[in-house]
């Protein structure tokens, strides 16, 4: 009989030619557990995706209850069910009254689809605008706002009329015009490697886009589900959105996703076509029984409390000669190396004799990842600084 290991590389498709084939039988708060019992400290979530740590009891409590009710029964926004409707009335309690309608999807990148979609059905325009070494998804519509030419050159012809500008360039702002039907920016850059907004950017990117008549749709999907210390990254810094993007964290570990918008902006997918955007299985009653029992652990649980002062520790541990910086909101942070090339053996080292789980960013291949559940106690981050450390000097 083969094992897991030996299936996987003959028959799951792959993404690389170097998958980490690490095993894992069991996952439990912040550790992943092998088949032989070895632990490994989880520092970076599923990227983005155990805020609340893996198999938190009250998410698991949930998805069992609700399995034990009904599964799928109908295609998206047909019947009422409980776990969908409620869980868009706890996320509409977390945001600023305009974003009233909630649009449930499996994925980020689908509502990142849907969210393309809707704002050319409101602006009646086709042009995007969206930042350099931006992540938004791989599927064509995500891909063609994605910015990274390294990522979308082999899948070319992808979505005209999409025009790349620097996050934190105010003078970029002037390329954002009457054709744009909207902008579509992460928050807090996620794979360009933790780059923050400076102050007043995002507030001028705001105004820019009432000015014009763009939407701005914010992409929530890394940093959003209190990854950095608010609920909504955006609450940091004095604007709102006309679409806001979620998913990743939003599950607690089961797949969910959803572009959230005003009733008037929403109501474009109702006539002309009717059905303007559809989905077989987003709003799944037991990804939404998930994603609920997340919202009020992160609320009920206090966890947004402890982010800055957990990151505070983070900061004051990693201190070493080859860390050229650390950088971050929150529990989303990067190590700065001076190369890939240094970085690498470092990642490596951890997992294979610390049982650290790390990784780099795509568009910031010097950097190490932190994003771990934001349930990690000081204990655990000294115990993770500590083991990075100690991989640092083995190689240094």
């Amino acid at each position: 009989m083969l094992t897991p290991r030996q299936l996987f590389l003959r028959h799951q498709a792959q993404t690389s030619d170097f998958p980490l084939l690490l095993e894992i039988e069991r996952a439990e708060g912040v550790y992943m557990y092998a088949p032989d019992g070895r632990r490994y400290l989880d520092l970076i979530s599923g990227i983005g995706v155990s805020n609340v740590g893996h198999r938190h009891p009250r998410v698991v409590e949930a998805i069992k209850n609700q399995v034990d009710k009904y599964l799928h029964l109908m295609v998206y926004g047909e019947l009422v069910q409980a776990p969908p409707a409620q869980l868009a009335q706890a996320l509409h309690e977390t945001l600023p009254a305009h974003l009233d309608s909630v649009y449930f999807t499996n994925s980020g990148a689908e509502a990142v689809e849907g969210a393309l979609k809707l704002a050319k059905r409101h602006t009646g325009r086709t042009g995007f605008v969206s930042c350099l070494n931006a992540y938004h998804g791989s599927t064509q519509g995500a891909l063609s706002i994605t910015g990274s030419e390294g990522f979308k050159n082999s899948y070319r012809p992808l979505l005209p009329d999409v025009r790349h500008i620097r996050y934190n360039h105010l003078e970029d702002l002037a390329l954002i015009n009457e054709h744009t039907a909207a902008v579509v920016i992460e928050t807090v850059q996620g794979e360009a490697g933790v780059r923050v907004p400076e102050p007043g950017y995002l507030p001028a990117l705001r105004q820019r886009c009432t000015e014009v008549g763009a939407l701005l749709i914010l992409d929530e999907i890394q940093c959003g589900f209190g990854r950095t210390g608010t609920f909504w990254a955006f609450e940091q810094f004095g604007i709102a959105p006309d679409i806001l993007l979620c998913a990743k964290g939003m599950g607690g570990g089961m797949p969910i996703g959803a572009f959230i918008s005003s009733q008037e902006i929403m109501a474009g997918f109702k006539t002309n076509p009717i059905l303007g955007h559809c989905t077989t299985f987003g709003g799944h009653p037991v990804s939404c029984a998930a994603s609920l029992a997340t919202l009020h652990t992160i609320q009920q649980e206090n966890l947004l409390a402890g982010v800055a002062e957990k990151a505070a520790r983070f900061r004051q541990q990693l201190v070493h000669p080859a860390i050229r910086d650390v950088r971050g909101c929150g529990l989303l942070m990067a190590v700065e190396f001076d190369s890939f090339e240094v970085l690498k053996p470092i990642i490596d080292h951890a997992l294979a004799h610390e049982g650290i789980l790390t990784d780099w960013f795509l568009f910031c291949d010097n950097s190490l990842r932190l994003a771990p559940p934001l349930i990690i106690t000081d204990a655990e981050i000294d115990e993770a600084c500590a083991a990075l450390l100690r991989a640092i000097d083995s190689l240094h």
